[in-house]
């Protein structure tokens, strides 16, 4: 595939799953696919998962491609997430607060699949606006 074909399919990832359609992990992913992120690595099963529980928490989420890069089998994107904090996350109950969250990720593909993914998202910015962690 080319690197236009490549940005393409992150572009698309992004808008289905700001639809809330979490079958784009069984379409786009590979069957091995492995997620690097801060929660820890996952499979495509595991991080398909978490996901939902960031929907849940997060029904109104919205993402935002920034930026976007690629060359040859890798596609990097800078990302805004916005959301507000309707449902349990991590443990915490809802907030109703409005969220802001950056975060960016290094995805490498195969024959049209996502086959692993690297990916940094700014958590301790998300527990300040949460009201968990103090700002300042």
């Amino acid at each position: 595939m080319t690197v236009e074909e490549n940005k393409s399919l992150l572009r698309r990832f992004f808008e289905e799953l700001n639809k809330g359609n979490l079958g784009i992990w069984d379409e786009l992913c590979a069957p091995g696919y492995i997620y690097h992120g801060t929660a820890g690595d996952m499979t495509r099963e595991q991080s398909k998962n978490h996901a939902a529980s960031l929907l849940a928490a997060f029904p109104d989420i919205n993402s935002t491609i920034d930026d976007v890069f690629a060359e040859g089998d890798r596609v990097v994107a800078r990302y805004t997430l916005r959301g507000t904090h309707q449902g349990v996350y991590g443990g915490l109950p809802r907030t109703g607060k409005q969220v802001t969250i950056k975060g960016m990720e290094i995805d490498k593909l195969a024959d049209g699949k996502f086959i692993e993914t690297w990916a940094v998202s700014d958590t301790f910015g998300l527990l300040q606006q949460l009201g968990v962690i103090p700002s300042g």
